[in-house]
């Protein structure tokens, strides 16, 4: 089964409508230049509200791994996401710090971008077109990755059931793609789980 991973909510109604369609993660936006940006604050209110068995992941950009690790261990987030430029070095220092799950996210442009993103030490790589730009890249380049990884990039309700069955991804991540106006919507986000889930019952 294809997981699914809801990006970027920020308020308390983003989460009940979370909790109803029940994703395998969700997202927290702790990079301060997002328009999805929440605080360690409000990250741990909206977590309090969160169903336990879906688990909250915390999306980072170049932070320091203290911080990172910090959210980890106060249980706010369950998995770290790197959006950044974190190299192997990074992941070696917040290992040190806390044992828990890496996602570390490429910008996928070429074959070479693929080759990199394979011999990633984290424990799941994300496969994006480029930082929160919503837009779609060449999905042939997947053809060639080793491991199962996170796909982004552009989804929406009216693509996802494709990338589903034409690359079998470990889980498919979506923010842009159930936002209207910039907001959570709610109709979009029920339509993006219900195409995943239609998908994998064919």
């Amino acid at each position: 089964m294809t997981k699914i991973k809801l990006c970027g909510p920020s308020r308390l109604c983003e989460i009940e409508a979370a909790n109803e369609l029940k994703p395998d993660y969700i997202g927290f936006v702790f990079a301060s230049k997002s328009k999805r940006y929440v605080t360690s604050e409000k990250a741990a209110e909206l977590k309090s509200r969160l169903l336990p068995e879906i688990q909250s992941v915390g999306v980072f950009v170049n932070e320091h791994p203290q911080e990172v690790a910090k959210l980890l261990q106060n249980g706010i987030i369950d998995i770290a996401q790197l959006h950044g430029d974190e190299d192997e070095e990074y992941i070696t220092q917040l290992r040190r710090l806390i044992d828990k799950p890496i996602i570390k996210a490429f910008r996928i442009e070429t074959a070479h971008d693929i080759k990199i993103a394979n011999q990633s030490t984290a424990d799941y790589i994300l496969l994006d077109s480029s930082a929160g730009t919503g837009t779609v890249f060449d999905w042939v380049l997947v053809k060639s990755i080793e491991r199962p990884y996170f796909l982004a990039g552009g989804l929406d309700a009216r693509n996802v059931a494709d990338a589903v069955k034409t690359l079998h991804p470990f889980a498919v991540d979506v923010s842009t793609g159930i936002e209207t106006n910039g907001v959570k919507d709610k109709i979009k986000m029920a339509a993006f789980v219900a195409a995943v889930r239609k998908e994998e019952r064919l």
